[in-house]
């Protein structure tokens, strides 16, 4: 186990890098550039500027891969990410600054959709082809279909014209405002645990389906044994497995919603 958690590890090294250099060529190759941006900006003014200069500036006068040395050098031996390219302060300062309310939102995210798609998922399974079973399945296909910017939208939008009010837009604390703090993320928790539950439930249903008709799980039940102690303690836990490892996958689907 601690070899095979060695060799994991070690292998990780390779992958960042190797995910480094595609995310860095794909950026500059995409048509457009940040000179174009500030350029556009400018002309918004009326006002002209010497592209050589700022590319001198922002040290874009070198080819890609000097750039892409430079960078790793500032990670690897002085541990920043660069400034950034419109403004004078470091690029890991701004994470910083963002990474607690993401964090927050994404693990009550993450527990929301759990809470929502594991028991809906096995009660439909438990109840096959039954109307909560239909249910659960239409609900599951809703989330699915359903683009979390517009849901967003939605409930930005319809409140303020029906009833004049809007979800708190302002970042309170913790342990400043505790009930400031839960009401101001508990509507976009909803909305993103909401989306990643139709997946997990579908998943959870699948599985249970698979697991209820092996030969053990109709032992149990010839044995007599009630209904919550065959779901419990002998098909949810095998059930479970591939579950957990769909859960493991969507913490970079939500790292990238959260992070756009």
């Amino acid at each position: 186990m601690r070899a095979y958690v060695i060799r994991r590890l070690l292998l990780l090294i390779p992958t960042l890098w190797i995910v480094s250099v595609i995310v860095f060529l794909l950026v500059r190759f995409l048509p457009g550039d940040v000179l174009d941006l500030i350029e556009s900006q400018f002309e918004a003014m009326n006002m002209q500027i010497d592209r050589e200069a700022f590319m001198r500036m922002l040290g874009l006068d070198v080819p890609v891969h000097v750039q892409y040395g430079r960078w790793m050098e500032g990670i690897l031996l002085r541990g920043t990410l660069g400034k950034s390219l419109f403004g004078d302060f470091a690029v890991e300062e701004r994470i910083l600054a963002a990474l607690p309310v993401t964090l927050q939102l994404g693990v009550i995210s993450l527990v929301i959709a759990q809470v929502i798609a594991l028991p809906v998922g096995i009660y439909s399974a438990m109840r096959q082809d039954t109307a909560a079973d239909y249910a659960g399945r239409t609900i599951a296909v809703i989330g699915l279909a359903t683009p979390n910017f517009w849901l967003g939208i939605m409930v930005m939008i319809f409140p303020a014209i029906w009833w004049g009010w809007s979800p708190p837009m302002e970042w309170v604390p913790f342990a400043k405002d505790p009930a400031g703090n839960v009401a101001m993320f508990i509507i976009p928790s909803l909305i993103l645990g909401t989306a990643l539950s139709a997946t997990t439930m579908r998943m959870t249903r699948t599985m249970m389906l698979e697991v209820l008709r092996q030969d053990y799980v109709r032992t149990a039940w010839s044995k007599g044994l009630r209904e919550r102690a065959v779901v419990v303690q002998h098909a949810l836990k095998n059930a479970f497995i591939p579950i957990v490892t769909l859960i493991g996958a969507q913490l970079p689907i939500l790292a990238a919603v959260l992070g756009e």
